[in-house]
């Protein structure tokens, strides 16, 4: 009678499989793909991943001074330099994951139209953007305006927010009746329609870098990572309009 016992006894002594927490600091604009992957992953794997969204500036900037992040993935290959320069990510894990376009949106359906009616478009109403001095999608959005020579004559209209989801924020509830954002946040968004879409040579190439950080205290960070070009990521960032680099 007692053997029943002493194995009961044994097996509740035995640890329990552990499940790793993966940390990850991401671009704003990969919310709806990213938290889609993320469930998939924890309901194959166990691990829980708990997602940071913000601009790429302000993350690169915490990861640097010291927050708990185990994997960084930007929208902006200028701010993983920054990170990989003060020795905050493993180099050898970088890669670039993503590709995006650049596109001017409007509330509902609103039509296509060419760029250069923006000015005649907007009047003297708000042009949302993500901050265009730090944030990729802002800075992108400045870029493509000065390539077109737009850019002098739209910036006081201007209506900087702090990432490109909050700037997408102010077009789907009216705030500003025109936004430049990612045409994947376009896709993220049905309350917004594209009104028409930057020419890849008017800007810096889209481009959103993964790394683990040097930080990072779980092997399945740098699983997780390699995961997000296979499916299935791949499939769920295609059909939120990313390109899925090689």
């Amino acid at each position: 009678m007692r053997l029943p016992l002493l194995v009961a006894a044994l097996i509740a002594l035995t640890p329990a499989a552990h499940a790793d927490e993966i940390t990850v600091f991401a671009a704003a604009s990969l919310k709806t793909a990213l938290d889609e992957i993320a469930d998939a992953w924890q309901q194959a794997h166990g691990d829980k991943v708990v997602i940071s969204y913000a601009g790429s500036s302000k993350l690169a900037q915490q990861i640097r001074q010291g927050a708990p992040a185990d994997l960084f993935i930007s929208a902006s290959s200028d701010w993983m330099d920054e990170v990989e320069a003060s020795g905050d990510i493993d180099k050898a894990t970088r890669k670039d994951l993503l590709g995006n376009t650049l596109v001017l949106v409007g509330t509902g359906k609103p039509g296509a139209a060419g760029l250069a009616d923006l000015p005649a478009l907007l009047g003297d109403r708000k042009l949302a953007m993500a901050l265009v001095d730090s944030v990729p999608a802002g800075q992108y959005g400045k870029q493509g305006l000065q390539a077109l020579a737009l850019w002098s004559e739209l910036e006081a209209n201007v209506a900087q927010a702090d990432n490109v989801r909050a700037a997408l924020k102010l077009v789907a509830t009216g705030e500003a009746p025109f936004g430049i954002v990612y045409g994947s946040d376009a896709v993220a968004e049905p309350g917004v329609g594209i009104v028409a879409t930057f020419p890849e040579t008017s800007h810096d190439a889209i481009t959103y870098p993964g790394a683990v950080t040097t930080a990072a205290d779980t092997p399945q960070a740098r699983a997780f990572l390699d995961s997000l070009g296979q499916e299935p990521a791949r499939s769920i960032f295609e059909s939120q309009g990313f390109t899925v680099l090689p």
